[in-house]
């Protein structure tokens, strides 16, 4: 692998750079009346990613010029906030020539106010050639959401019961918070997202097939949350402040500040929500000769902070060093109370009752330090160096006790009290270099990276006696694991008059080692597990782009992608989640591969339709499997494999002036096949539909209104369980204050209280019928007031290198 690293840098070293060029592209912005408009916001974007590479305004003859623009394949994008944006198609800008846009005319959407700053604003939703984006500081609905109730609103996204997060029919989602993924369980991860609010969020990007430059894990690709940084020179900041009230009230705040000059951009932001939560579920369970009713109701008390300090110091015009740190810390006093009735098949009368609570006491950090160095020329050429340390520390405790009682008399049968401790220390080093230069008419990037991570899982289980902790050796383990990625790739894009084509390779070595220290329950002793892997994969990945016209345009994609076991899940020690159930992880649990295909098609710049397939090998998932006597364990398996066939139509439009829409429909079709020991097997074939709309309306006198919502027919969970329909309704309005420079936003959320699920299950024996819901419906009020500098500027892209590794610490990769 160090020969190819070397392979590789010499490569990037020895590329011969092109000479500056003085290309210019041009053109004029009017109103339907054809007079000229002046100070409006014009981009020029890159066709192959998206990503802006200059931006202007309009002059007082409403004209627009770059120079000194790269050749390539590009688009302009025209935004006023008086006015509907414009998205042009894409054009080609040859070697040595200029690039005259047709005509823009812009619709107004409101009538024009008098002393207006004219800004910049995005639109909610934007579909882009390989990414979907949520602009969540622009919607109304969002005010007062966490992070993981914004993945449930977004378009496309999936949250089952269990938190498992799936895009477009796809469990393999890999979750990203400002470019890094986050190290932890499902759970951890949950509880992670849920303290995120809403106004710490500028956005949520969907990419369905990343090129070889990001990370290969994710077979459903990734989900990038992007944090809020200020942009603005001088002095300013925000503050925020907003109550919730569900089931149980809630408060959230923030402040954020930043000082930006020439040299150097410091920036800041501090938030904390706390308050109590509360969730239900039921499962009625068949199994063997018995009946299990069992119904829970969980209420949480949550206290969550979040900080990001970090600068950059511009050497020059060519070189920048910035420095970062991000870190969410958490505590929770969580209290589960649930009650089991337990009947015979043929009577169905219950005989006993298990009455048991879970008491569990957690404390959770997430800390990631960054320092980034980034060179780039006006020949084109960009590289960008980053090394990262994560730690993440989690502390739980849990108090179980079970009482089955007489199902008549309520006498107590039996008791049985039990208590854990869960330390978890995970540690993650990561360093890479990516870059970029003009080659061959075209766009040569090259990348290494190398990634290391170490866990240390303790699980301490006690038998309570006489209210005395009596630690079950037995019961009890440690697992350690550590991974080495070694990574390197090449990825090449290039236009041409009326098509472009990226292409690239990533190549990926993985050495593992998980040992798993207990005592035999067989004879007591102590025993020592290993299990340890070794593979060098390559990942290919294609994108191509043909513009036939003005009107259409069609792209094809193509990746390959590998998830890795979640470092818990190859823990194969078993964890009693209470009498019934236990949690058990699986230390020969394989990698599964993904090669997803795409074909998409955008008519004039606003219907985006695609048609997707994905066939995954050794696809892993969570099962409820039947194990001793009427005990059901929870396990991670590789069923044999699925197949997913897919259609996602998406378009923004106007109903009128005042209201303005966003729709996304997506549906696939699953298909589940798998043959277990002992004659156990799984047939699903499902196919969901799943709908998203968003309104916006310009109500009069500064109030804007907002209506969004979705739903989603019967689909999958988890490989056995069949879910029923679903949807939600939110509803939002806002006002500007304070001379603008303040904003109240009221919400309401699942409007209906119709985000409820309910699922069923057929598999080994055992039928579950199950449902659950938590504090979907609350009330909303948030208020932000924004002081200082006005005058903005576009802030540096840091993507750390911590990516790929910190999410596999999530439950939801």
């Amino acid at each position: 692998m160090i020969k190819f690293y070397i392979i590789v840098c010499t490569m990037a070293l020895t590329f011969q750079s092109y000479a500056q060029n003085n290309n210019t592209i041009s053109g004029k912005v009017t109103n339907a009346d054809g007079k000229a408009l002046e100070a409006i916001t014009v981009s020029i974007k890159k066709a192959s990613d998206s990503s802006r590479v200059k931006a202007a305004v309009t002059d007082s003859k409403g004209v627009f010029t770059f120079e000194q623009v790269t050749p390539g394949s590009y688009f302009a994008e025209i935004t006023s906030v008086s006015h509907s944006p414009v998205v042009t198609s894409v054009f080609i800008l040859k070697k040595g020539e200029g690039y005259n846009v047709a005509i823009i005319i812009l619709q107004p959407v409101e009538k024009k106010l008098k002393d207006v700053v004219v800004t910049s604003k995005k639109p909610m939703i934007e579909v882009k050639a390989d990414r979907t984006v949520f602009n969540v500081e622009n919607s109304i609905n969002a005010t007062g959401s966490n992070a993981m109730e914004l993945l449930q609103k977004s378009p496309g996204v999936l949250v089952d019961k269990d938190d498992n997060i799936s895009m477009k029919g796809k469990n393999g989602v890999r979750i990203y918070i400002d470019g890094r993924l986050s190290p932890m369980a499902t759970a951890d991860l949950a509880a992670y997202l849920r303290s995120i609010q809403s106004n710490d969020i500028e956005a949520i990007e969907m990419i369905e097939n990343p090129s070889a430059k990001y990370d290969a894990s994710g077979n459903a690709g990734i989900i990038n949350i992007k944090l809020k940084k200020n942009k603005k020179f001088g002095t300013n900041g925000n503050v925020t402040a907003g109550v919730n009230q569900g089931f149980y009230p809630k408060a959230n705040t923030g402040v954020g500040l930043n000082y930006r000059n020439k040299k150097i951009n410091m920036f800041s932001n501090v938030s904390g929500n706390m308050g109590k939560n509360r969730n239900f579920q039921n499962f009625n369970r068949q199994q063997n000769d018995s009946i299990y009713d069992a119904r829970s109701i969980s209420a949480s008390q949550d206290q969550n902070g979040n900080i990001k300090l970090g600068a950059d110091y511009f050497i020059d015009a060519q070189n920048t060093l910035g420095v970062m740190f991000t870190g969410n810390y958490s505590l929770s006093d969580q209290l589960s109370e649930g009650t089991t009735g337990i009947a015979a098949q043929l009577s169905k009368q219950n005989t006993q009752v298990l009455l048991a609570s879970n008491n569990i006491q957690s404390t959770r950090s997430n800390s990631n330090f960054n320092v980034n160095y980034r060179y780039v020329d006006t020949l084109g050429r960009e590289l960008n160096i980053d090394a990262d340390k994560g730690i993440y520390r989690g502390r739980g405790d849990s108090y179980q006790p079970n009482f089955y009682t007489n199902a008549t008399t309520g006498l107590i049968l039996r008791t049985r009290i039990f208590a854990n401790n869960t330390p978890t220390d995970i540690d993650i080093y990561t360093a890479k270099a990516d870059y970029e230069q003009n080659y061959k008419k075209g766009k040569l990037g090259v990348g290494i990276k190398y990634a290391r991570v170490t866990t240390d899982n303790t699980f301490d289980f006690f038998n309570v006696i006489n209210e005395t902790k009596v630690k079950d050796g037995e019961r009890s383990n440690r697992f350690t694991y550590s991974e080495n990625v070694n990574a390197a790739y090449v990825n090449y894009n290039r236009a041409f008059t009326k098509w472009s084509y990226q292409v690239g390779v990533r190549a990926e070595q993985t050495r593992s080692n998980g040992v798993l220290n207990a005592k035999s329950r067989y004879n007591g002793l102590d025993t020592v597990e290993t299990v340890k892997r070794r593979y060098l994969d390559f990942f290919p990945s294609a994108a191509f782009s043909y513009t036939y016209n003005n009107k259409h345009q069609f792209n094809i994609n193509y990746s390959r992608r590998i998830d890795r076991p979640r470092y818990q899940d190859l823990n194969p020690f078993e964890n009693r989640i209470d009498e019934l159930t236990y949690q058990k992880g699986n230390a020969f649990l394989k990698p599964q591969y993904t090669n997803s295909f795409s074909l998409g098609h955008t008519y004039k710049s606003f219907l985006t339709t695609s048609l997707n397939y994905s066939h995954i090998k050794d696809f892993f998932t969570v099962i409820n499997d039947t194990a001793q006597g009427n005990a059901v364990f929870i396990i991670q398996k590789n069923l044999a494999s699925q197949n997913i066939y897919g259609i996602n139509i998406s378009a923004p439009f106007n109903i009128a002036k005042w209201w303005n829409v966003f729709a996304n429909v997506n549906a696939n079709h699953s298909r589940y096949k798998a043959n277990f020991e002992d004659g156990k097997s799984i047939r699903l074939n499902v196919t969901t539909l799943s709908y998203y709309h968003q309104h916006t309306f310009t109500l009069g006198k500064g109030y804007t209104g907002e209506l969004s919502g979705w739903f989603q027919t019967p689909s999958v969970w988890g490989g056995t369980f069949k879910t029923k329909f679903i949807w939600s309704t939110d509803l939002g309005i806002q006002k500007p204050i304070l001379q603008n420079k303040a904003t109240v936003k009221l919400g309401v959320t699942d409007v209906f209280f119709t985000a409820r699920w309910r699922a069923v299950s057929n598999f080994a024996g055992s039928i579950f019928n199950a449902n659950g819901g938590y504090e979907s419906r609350q009330v909303r009020l948030t208020f932000s007031y924004r002081f200082g500098s006005s005058q903005v500027k576009a802030a540096r892209n840091r993507k750390t290198s911590i990516d790929a590794e910190s999410k596999r610490l999530d439950g939801n990769q």
